[in-house]
């Protein structure tokens, strides 16, 4: 059985993938063809949440299980949004946009919020968090 870090590891990943999928769809591109372009916004922003994330808390249990404590998400994902775009400009060996950053931290953190706090409330109804 995994763990509660395990799962919202796992959840974290999945909710960045989703993100990643919706992002791309906003513009027409999703398809095989453009997977090597998604894993060049996907990789960074996820390599920046986890650098990010665990300073803010969100991989320790007195925090992701206390819904006060959900808008940790928000300055976690400030940092990393502008983290990612900046991995991801090195990866494409082009400039940083400060818009894309924006959009990417207000996307980002909405959808992870959405992702944690649907994982905190079936969490609690299924007992295996406490309150």
């Amino acid at each position: 059985m995994p763990t509660k870090k395990n799962t919202l590891i796992i959840g974290d990943v999945i909710a960045i993938a989703i993100l990643t999928v919706i992002g791309f769809a906003t513009h027409g591109e999703v398809g095989i063809s453009f997977l090597q372009r998604m894993g060049t916004t996907f990789f960074p922003l996820l390599l920046g949440w986890f650098i990010c994330a665990p300073w803010f808390g969100l991989f320790n249990e007195q925090v992701t299980s206390n819904s006060k404590m959900l808008w940790r998400i928000f300055p976690a994902m400030l940092f990393t949004a502008p983290l990612a775009v900046i991995l991801r400009a090195a990866l494409l060996n082009s400039s940083g946009i400060p818009l894309f950053a924006l959009i990417l931290g207000t996307t980002g953190a909405l959808g992870m919020l959405v992702w944690r706090g649907g994982y905190l409330v079936i969490a609690k109804k299924t007992g295996t968090l406490p309150g």
